[in-house]
């Protein structure tokens, strides 16, 4: 099940939407992949997740960066300049204090954010240089999943790619490998992929930051249903499907669903598709894989790379590997 496939970029943004609707919704069990969540409004829910009492992913991580950022960047540059690629970008926010690390070793830096939405991008070059004036940002509104296209690097910098937030566990394993593999070729010897993986820990911790109280990943996974009525004309009626996060040990994955709360029927015009629901059938619209010890690492040797370090917080909650070309 391909729940964060890669786009077809030769095809219009609708066409895309449309061929993964069907694809999706006319398998058993039914799925949808999950950059169908991040349109403008899905990239705004999803950064309210991350400021949530529940959500323990960004704060961690941030911790991480707050105490380790200095050695982080001391160690990719190795006495070189550094460029600083982000991929999935998003608005930028933890990446201020790799900047600022940067910035005590460099005079000036090349900053290049990547994602798929475009408001992000903008609001995180805004960001980024009213903080820091000595920042060039180079914003690039692509899918990395499908391949990196990147400026070339001047012969004294080294780039440092930051794949952080674990998006890296949004893939299927196999996929995971693919796309390390696919970002290593981009790169030059000597540059670095910075990872961020989140870690396998308690059940109800997990269960928490997937399902908060207030609802907002409600509210996100259910906005893929508002993207569908909008983009292909279909008529899902919301509050007939709940938000459901179960944690999958096997797999060692969060996973989130759609479940139909009735049995019903519902049309999506521009896909030319009527799909049937049972009562308590779900759409599958996430997994969060949860990593293991020593699974990054041969992850990374998979796809062509050479961990280095690995910088964790107190509670061994989170990771963040080093790796190079």
């Amino acid at each position: 099940m391909a729940i964060l496939s890669a786009l077809t970029p030769s095809l219009p943004l609708r066409e895309r939407i449309a061929l993964s609707a069907r694809e999706g919704l006319l398998c058993r069990p039914k799925w949808l992949p999950s950059w169908l969540f991040y349109d403008d409004a899905g990239s705004v829910l999803f950064d309210q997740i991350t400021e949530l009492p529940e959500y323990y992913l960004t704060r961690t991580e941030r911790g991480i960066f707050e105490t380790n950022a200095d050695d982080v960047v001391a160690q990719a540059a190795r006495g070189a300049q550094l460029r600083i690629t982000e991929l999935g970008a998003g608005t930028a926010g933890k990446t201020q204090l790799l900047l600022a690390a940067a910035l005590c070793r460099q005079e000036r830096i090349v900053y290049e954010p990547v994602d798929v939405s475009a408001s992000a991008l903008t609001a995180a070059q805004e960001m980024i240089e009213q903080e820091f004036l000595t920042v060039c940002v180079e914003p690039s509104a692509m899918d990395y999943t499908d391949g990196l296209t990147l400026e070339p690097r001047k012969q004294n910098e080294r780039r440092l790619v930051l794949y952080i937030g674990s998006s890296i566990g949004n893939f299927e394993p196999a996929e995971a490998e693919a796309l390390l593999a696919r970002m290593r070729e981009s790169l030059e010897p000597g540059d670095c992929l910075l990872l961020g993986v989140d870690l396998a820990k308690d059940e109800h911790l997990l269960l928490a930051a997937y399902d908060d109280a207030a609802g907002v990943t409600a509210d996100f996974n259910k906005n893929m249903l508002v993207r569908l009525n909008r983009e292909l004309g279909a008529d899902f009626d919301l509050d007939a499907f709940k938000h459901r996060a179960l944690w999958n040990a096997e797999a060692s994955r969060m996973e989130m669903h759609l479940e139909s709360v009735r049995a019903q029927k519902v049309n999506l015009a521009a896909a030319n598709l009527e799909v049937q629901f049972k009562a308590g059938e779900t759409i599958h619209t996430e997994n969060s894989y949860k990593y293991r010890r020593g699974d990054a690492e041969r992850l990374l040797r998979s796809a062509g790379f050479r961990p280095e370090l690995t910088w964790t917080d107190e509670h061994g909650w989170f990771a963040v590997h080093l790796a190079r070309v």
